[in-house]
């Protein structure tokens, strides 16, 4: 064999024993019992060492010295796993097992501690976790300790882009939201109760209607809706409140936008280094334009009237074209995941802003739900009710996922040019979707993105499917144009 083959079977055991991890997570997360915390969290500590040990083990570099890559794509996984190695060979075993393993931990603790609005039981354990994402962040860096959490995340991005992106982005969004809520005309809100039966139906008519392959897929419920897998194994999960049928809905239509990417990546770069989305922007990218752009849009708003006063009956809300309106209500709500388009990005400049001071030192973690309430009184002019609707409410901060919180909106401001894009290449799309049917825009996505998984950087892989480097400017104008209209402005 090749140095290439050999590097690359080495690499095929990785990417499975990864997966397997990622697995892990899933079970914990949808299936297990509760009193098995503490041995997942030994069991995913144990392999997380069998992990950090594959990406640093000394073969590697020199299977990276002797290996020619004989296409673009062979130069690429050449690339990312010199990346990998490069970063992984900076972080002690110790601290990487010690992450994999309080991060495990940790999710049963916040989760007891959201539902009994508890802060003071969950801060210890985020101080920990804290430290050891301090720790690691200064094993990488070469500057600022926030922009090696991102390169996580989202490659070659920086706090300091992102702080300029969202300067630029937050006075339209808050004009906007301002003349909203004090337009004469307010959409009518939904009144009811939705069974959970009907809903998780209704729910896996929209993930099919969206090309959700059931037959490497599965649909669970969690605190925390995630998808997780790729290839041939993609599961999502969802959750139900009976008064709100739209947060089942769209949390199903939004996780199944991150499966369609990883479902649809070419089956030829499959437990390879390119076999999974390029990063957590480009992801929030599939997720936010199914979710927003074609899951809220008037066509398919349309088609989910039909089907849900067929499940519950008349519903208060009696009109499709008012029935546009109430999904996409502007709310004073206290939720990012729940949050209005207008406002969803506001909640995440919140967490961003926050985050880098908690990694920089500036912000200790026994003041932060101070720091929260007070920066939300500012954003969005009411004060927090309960922990968990503030401090709380995000699972990211357990599961030690510092740096992934402004991928949101990067993947809004990617999605944005996306749909500008997609809109004028697939013109018949709004009658498709108002059957229910969204299979020509994940054709044209597919196509023109997903199937290339890591091939190409993640500001590339936009720029190759929009024809044009990404920018807020789409985003910003389609939720104008959008908002303005349902408004009556």
């Amino acid at each position: 064999m090749t140095a290439f083959n050999q590097l690359m079977a080495f690499q095929r055991e990785t990417e499975a024993l990864s997966l397997v991890a990622e697995r892990l997570g899933w079970d914990q997360e949808a299936m297990m019992p509760r009193g098995a915390a503490d041995q997942r969290a030994e069991e995913t500590a144990a392999l997380e060492g069998v992990l950090h040990a594959r990406r640093t083990d000394p073969r590697i570099e020199d299977w990276l010295a002797r290996a020619e890559a004989t296409d673009a794509a062979g130069g690429r996984a050449l690339d990312l796993i010199a990346r990998s190695y490069n970063r992984n060979a900076r972080i002690p075993a110790r601290l990487a097992s010690e992450l994999a393993r309080l991060t495990s931990l940790s999710y049963g603790i916040w989760a007891e501690a959201r539902a009994n609005d508890n802060p003071a039981a969950f801060l210890p354990t985020l101080n920990q976790i804290v430290a050891l994402k301090r720790e690691y962040a200064e094993a990488l860096s070469e500057g600022d300790l926030y922009d090696a959490l991102l390169e996580d995340y989202e490659p070659g991005t920086t706090g300091a882009s992102l702080t300029a992106m969202f300067g630029r982005m937050r006075p339209r969004l808050v004009a906007l939201r301002e003349a909203v809520l004090g337009a004469a005309y307010q959409p009518p809100k939904l009144e009811g109760v939705f069974p959970e039966n009907a809903q998780l139906r209704i729910s896996k008519a929209c993930a099919t209607a969206f090309g959700y392959d059931w037959t490497r897929g599965r649909l669970d419920m969690a605190v925390h809706p995630f998808s997780s897998g790729s290839g041939a194994d993609v599961r999502i999960t969802t959750r139900v409140v009976e008064t709100d049928p739209f947060n089942c809905f769209y949390s199903t239509i939004h996780e199944v936008g991150h499966a369609c990417y990883e479902q649809g990546i070419d089956p030829i770069h499959a437990l390879t280094p390119l076999g999974r989305g390029v990063s957590m922007g480009v992801h929030e990218s599939q997720s936010r334009i199914y979710e927003n752009q074609m899951g809220r849009g008037k066509a398919f708003t349309g088609w989910l009237h039909a089907r849900m006063s067929d499940a519950f009956g008349p519903l208060s809300v009696r009109d499709a074209e008012a029935f546009h309106g109430t999904v996409n209500r502007v709310n004073a709500g206290y939720i990012r995941t729940e949050a209005d388009e207008l406002q969803y990005n506001l909640h995440v400049m919140l967490r961003f802003d926050l985050e880098r001071e908690l990694i920089a030192g500036r912000l200790e973690v026994a003041d932060l739900e101070e720091a929260w309430n007070a920066r939300f009184l500012a954003d969005f002019g009411f004060a927090v009710d309960r922990p968990a609707h503030g401090v709380l409410q995000d699972v990211h901060w357990a599961a030690g996922l510092f740096g992934y919180f402004p991928t949101y909106t990067l993947g809004n401001v990617y999605a944005g040019c996306l749909w500008q894009t997609l809109q004028t290449q697939v013109p018949e799309l709004d009658a498709h979707l108002a059957q229910g049917d969204a299979s020509p825009a994940t054709r044209w996505l597919r196509q023109n993105l997903q199937q290339h998984g890591g091939l190409h950087a993640p500001a590339s892989t936009i720029e190759n499917a929009c024809g044009f480097a990404p920018h807020e400017g789409p985003l910003l104008d389609y939720l104008e144009e959008k908002f303005r209209g349902i408004y009556r402005l």
